[in-house]
């Protein structure tokens, strides 16, 4: 009878022990299922899509900032130096122009008795190309443009012989020249914006559709020796 106790005891013991490794090990398979899940969703974080309009505005508002938006300034820094460069350079001709306009009106004050209070672009355009305020009237007298003749001591002028109005009309070519690069460059200011404004739109694309895109745009300036500078917009496309 002792025996039999003791056998049956023996087997409820190793019923129990076989019960509780099964359910321990299921337990922890479970744990590291779900320690599994933790680490697979912090090494892949949940996708976040980039907005176009946020691209385009920050584009415009500094070329390269659209691309580091959409998380590729490796092309945007690019639209960032020039527009720098540009900016550099528009302060620059904006310094020499307005400095070869003083020189222009300093010389017809001098040399032509030109009042310089009031005057307009038209009246200094004017200005060089009659020898006088007087030879001005009589070809717009001709031509029966009375409206526009220059009338009063206020617009007065006189050149002493045509090699110093040529002079004059030399400096004043030079100041309109100075001025209309300066536009030029105002426009490469805002063309670099809208290249760069395309190139986020590309980017974010890019991002949003996890896949290369087969197309590309850039923008760059081409100098010649005999010619005004040019600048050239380049679109590319993969077949």
């Amino acid at each position: 009878m002792k025996k039999i106790s003791i056998l049956v005891l023996l087997l409820s013991t190793i019923s129990f022990a076989q019960g509780f490794n099964t359910n321990t090990l299921m337990e922890l398979k479970q744990n590291l299922k779900v320690d599994e899940s933790l680490m697979q969703s912090q090494s892949n974080p949940v996708f976040q899509k980039k907005k176009t309009g946020l691209a385009i505005i920050y584009s415009l508002l500094l070329p390269g900032m659209g691309e580091l938006y959409a998380g590729g300034f490796e092309s945007g820094k690019y639209f960032t130096i020039a527009d720098g460069v540009l900016w550099g350079v528009l302060a620059g001709m904006n310094i020499h122009a307005s400095n070869k306009e003083d020189d222009y009106k300093s010389y017809a004050e001098a040399n032509g008795g030109v009042n310089l209070d009031g005057k307009t672009e038209d009246f200094f355009a004017s200005v060089g190309i009659y020898i006088s305020q007087e030879d001005y009237n009589h070809a717009k007298s001709l031509n029966r443009q009375f409206d526009k003749m220059y009338d009063g001591t206020e617009d007065y002028w006189k050149w002493e012989n045509s090699s110093a109005r040529k002079e004059y009309r030399e400096l004043w070519k030079s100041s309109e020249e100075s001025y209309n690069n300066i536009r030029f460059v105002a426009g490469a200011l805002v063309l670099n914006r809208l290249v760069s404004a395309i190139n986020a739109v590309r980017l974010v694309t890019k991002h949003n559709k996890r896949q290369d895109v087969t197309w590309n745009v850039s923008m760059g300036m081409r100098n010649y020796e005999s010619m005004p500078s040019t600048l050239n917009l380049n679109f590319y496309k993969k077949f």
